[in-house]
């Protein structure tokens, strides 16, 4: 009998996603445009977290988001009341993350004169946003106490393609039994060369690290 033929659909559907990305990380480099991709789970505190970095940043850098989600604009509109930036909500179709001509319609729908900073909130998920390349100049992630420390050998890709990962809520470490030096560990298992930034969004401890880390990457854009 002869064999049944494979056909890697995946690979190629990757490959063009990697063309378009990297087409658009070099238009928005020549336009002085950062993007950054920030990604986590659902209920991390992806948006409390924005709000306080953007309002640490605002006076410094002309900054604008978007907000990736299934359904609802619910952060679009928290974040842009609370911090007064331009804010647009993305809405992905059922889908569980989003790819660069996705980001590219997103990008189209603000005005980016003048903007410095681009932030897309990706959608929670520890997998899909992971495969995708949005043309983003860096990737950050947030990784919550109460998910636990063993979160990146659980999801190694996600925590391989970060730049940064944002340790949030370090303030019930003591009640999750969370172990933040083998997190730590676990995380540079994965990405030796990833910048690792405990920090509680909702009292703002730590936020200015990754605040200085973001305000550093774009001026380096600049230069």
């Amino acid at each position: 009998m002869d064999k049944v033929k494979v056909i890697e659909i995946k690979k190629s559907v990757f490959a063009e996603n990697e063309k378009d990305a990297d087409a658009l990380r070099l238009e928005l480099k020549e336009k002085g445009v950062y993007l950054l991709n920030l990604m986590s789970a659902p209920g991390s505190g992806k948006t409390t977290t924005l709000i306080r970095t953007i309002n640490l940043l605002k006076d410094k850098l002309r900054i604008a988001v978007m907000e990736a989600d299934i359904d609802s604009d619910v952060d679009a509109v928290k974040i842009k009341e609370a911090t007064g930036i331009q804010s647009i909500q993305l809405h992905t179709g059922g889908m569980c993350h989003l790819d660069a001509e996705m980001t590219r319609q997103g990008l189209d729908g603000l005005d980016l004169d003048g903007v410095d900073l681009v932030i897309l909130e990706n959608v929670g998920n520890l997998v899909c946003p992971a495969e995708f390349d949005t043309g983003a100049a860096r990737n950050a992630m947030i990784l919550s106490v109460p998910e636990g420390h063993d979160k990146p050998l659980k999801y190694p890709l996600m925590f391989s393609v970060c730049d940064v990962v944002v340790i949030n809520k370090i303030d019930v470490a003591p009640y999750f039994d969370f172990d933040l030096e083998k997190c730590t560990e676990y995380i540079h298992m994965q990405n030796p060369k990833a910048i690792v930034i405990p920090i509680c969004a909702k009292t703002g401890e730590g936020v200015e690290a990754f605040a200085a880390w973001i305000e550093a990457q774009v001026k380096e854009l600049k230069h």
